[in-house]
């Protein structure tokens, strides 16, 4: 069985694609770099991260962009040959206006090498490339309307102003011929993620509606010409989550078709676990797979044993390959003595100039003290996603600050208006100091909060283990400075590390991290060593 969700943590707005035997999942990566998370699979039920492919200045530059801005919903494809990666950069996130930009990159294997990117457009965000089977290719994206006051109201969603549609001249590589709007969505609103898929002459077109959060849907439509006019699916909503509030699987919505060798026809799609008895979901926005089926009327249905009306998706789908073993998830020790690159599972914050912000000694990866934990430039943060409800994070630091200014250590970090940090400091009378830094929330000026009454004193020199213990909606997190292992502050609210967290999810939806942190607010880039990074998964 394929067990819910494939891809745990931080990984929204899934874009799938077969090539062959093997299956291609692209997911968004917003502020977080390299750009965009590919993983493969060749049973559906276990995936492996195949590529980052924005990864370099030319291709990507995210700093400046607010929290929950960067890299929104790719679309991967393949044809002619090659992989065809489509993506946005967004560069604003509240206000009238989005500041959307859409580009274009492609290689002859999933690896790479990735094109320089080609600019399509920036009417709008979530853009699709599709490939018809005429060898024309189409663009389609959802357009923003910055004349709304607002996002709700009546309309539901003004700002979200339909589906364009643009034929895309691959030797000239550019759009051609006029974009027309080809659907409004239905009156759940909020359109976007436009996919087209074609089959037995109709072209399919599925979008997200209802926002990202308890509402969301994926909606299909279908029409015989690919200008439409498209008509709306008879239930409208393929998969949706809102009519069962108990569905372990919610915030349901997002995806894409992909219609395997053997016939079988899956869809994937975006959801939210949220924390037990809670609204608050810390992992964030995570990839799921539904079997479907073809049925008479020639429309696509989940296969049975889904939900309410047949809509809401399940935890457990059969799977393809019916030898095909759920891997067990396991402890990932780092050690960081003769590393020369990052582990796979961690990233970093926007900068296409990573030596700034890390480096490796031989011994350690040494983090350089840069801007403040709230910055939206040069923020030396390495973290990985958080990919459980219960987890236990350590680390050992080698760090000498000479005053306050100076910080290092670990945190559990959503954005810079959300996150608790245990950092090693410097005090005027105390010398070397543990102290946290927390800011559980959006509003109302992100201030700092500090949860310890007084700094904690260390050794003036030597190693230092920090570790985050999280339970649910609890963190705790702990030191040992050469006496074993003693908690330090009080449990802080892990809850509020999470989508909802703040000013709710559609404020902010991307993901909670833990990871290592360094900042030097003088200026002087004072170096951290971190010596190893361990993260075990703890009970479902």
């Amino acid at each position: 069985m394929i067990r819910n969700p494939v891809l745990p943590g931080f990984n929204p707005d899934p874009s799938i694609c077969r090539v062959g035997d093997e299956c291609f999942i692209a997911t968004s990566t917003f502020e977080w770099y390299p750009g965009v998370q590919i993983h493969r699979s060749r049973d559906l039920v276990n995936w492996t991260l195949a590529a980052r492919p924005l990864n370099r200045a030319s291709q990507l530059d995210l700093r400046g962009n607010p929290d929950s801005c960067g890299i929104w919903a790719p679309c991967l494809s393949h044809a002619d040959g090659r992989f065809w990666l489509v993506y946005t950069d967004v560069k604003r996130l509240d206000g009238s206006f989005k500041d959307a930009h859409n580009f274009i990159v492609t290689a002859p294997s999933i690896e790479g090498p990735w094109s320089d990117p080609v600019y399509v457009n920036s009417s709008g965000f979530d853009p699709s490339l599709f490939h018809d089977d005429d060898g024309r290719k189409w663009f389609v994206n959802m357009r923003w309307n910055h004349r709304s006051t607002s996002v709700g109201g009546n309309p539901v969603s003004p700002a979200f102003d339909g589906i364009l549609l643009q034929e895309w001249d691959p030797v000239a590589r550019r759009l051609v011929g006029l974009a027309r709007n080809i659907y409004a969505g239905t009156a759940l609103g909020l359109v976007e993620g436009p996919h087209l898929h074609k089959r037995g002459g109709w072209y399919y077109l599925t979008v997200a509606e209802g926002g990202t959060a308890y509402e969301h849907a994926v909606t299909m439509a279908r029409s015989r010409s690919i200008w439409g006019p498209y008509e709306t699916h008879p239930q409208a909503h393929v998969i949706t989550s809102r009519f069962d509030p108990d569905a372990p699987l919610q915030r349901a919505g997002h995806g894409q078709i992909v219609e395997l060798a053997d016939g079988s026809t899956y869809h994937t799609h975006l959801c939210g676990r949220p924390l037990p008895g809670t609204r608050l979901c810390p992992l964030g926005r995570e990839t799921a797979l539904q079997r479907c089926e073809w049925r008479d009327d020639g429309w696509l249905y989940l296969a049975p044993g889904a939900g309410e009306h047949g809509q809401v998706p399940v935890l457990d789908v059969p799977s393809p390959d019916p030898n095909a073993e759920p891997l067990p998830r396991l402890a990932v020790a780092r050690s960081f003595a003769a590393a020369t690159a990052l582990p796979p599972e961690f990233q970093w914050l926007r900068t296409p100039h990573p030596e700034r912000l890390f480096g490796f000694t031989g011994r350690s990866l040494r983090l350089f003290g840069r801007e403040s934990v709230g910055s939206w430039f040069e923020q030396s943060l390495v973290a990985r996603r958080q990919e459980d409800f219960r987890f236990r994070a350590e680390t050992t630091l080698e760090f000498s600050p000479q005053h306050y200014q100076q910080l290092a250590g670990i945190t559990l970090y959503y954005n810079r208006y959300k996150f608790h940090l245990l950092g090693v400091t410097a005090h005027e009378t105390l010398g070397r100091v543990l102290t946290i830094l927390s800011c559980p929330g959006d509003y109302p000026d992100g201030q700092l909060q500090h949860p310890l009454a007084e700094p904690l004193p260390l050794p003036a020199e030597g190693e230092v283990h920090l570790a985050a213990q999280v339970d649910g909606a609890a963190l705790q997190f702990e030191v040992d400075a050469g006496q074993g292992w003693q908690p330090v502050g009080p449990v802080l609210d892990a809850g509020v590390i999470s989508d909802e967290g703040g000013r709710g999810a559609h404020a902010s939806f991307t993901g909670a991290f833990v990871g290592m942190l360094a900042f030097d607010t003088s200026g002087a880039a004072l170096p951290a060593d971190f010596l190893r990074f361990d993260y075990r998964p703890g009970r479902p």
